[in-house]
């Protein structure tokens, strides 16, 4: 399939896509994590696109789930309002900043400054630090 973003046209294969779109969702919800952090590696290296364009796809790729989810927690009793008032904001500044930022720095460093996000994240929910 084609998919056409900013004038940029790109080529991508729709059954890895699909597939493992499908298998993040289902771990996402069988453990209780976000689907981001591995959304992310799927696009930019299964399907081969520009980070610019992975990032945002990613975000609206989880925000669904992400709503259900805080809406069930909230029902439960497990939301923190405060908080949640303090990050809206932020998150969504930084998700207006972001793509502009990646847009103009090497697709390389990008790639990179992700890698060590993740490998930090995945570090500190093993308990490493």
């Amino acid at each position: 399939m084609k998919v056409e973003f900013w004038g940029q046209e790109f080529k991508v294969n729709m059954v890895i896509g699909c597939i493992g779109g499908f298998l993040i969702a289902v771990l996402a919800s069988m453990f209780g994590f976000g689907g981001g952090p591995f959304m992310v590696p799927l696009m930019a290296v299964g399907l081969r696109l520009p980070m610019y364009l992975v990032v945002g796809s990613s975000l609206l790729a989880i925000f669904f789930n992400t709503t259900v989810s805080t809406m069930r927690h909230y029902q439960y009793g497990n939301f923190d309002l405060y908080f949640f008032l303090a990050m809206f904001p932020a998150a969504i500044i930084g998700g207006y900043i972001a793509p502009q930022i990646a847009k103009r720095v090497s697709p390389l460093m990008v790639k990179r400054v992700a890698c060590v996000g993740l490998v930090l994240l995945a570090l500190n929910l093993l308990g490493v630090y």
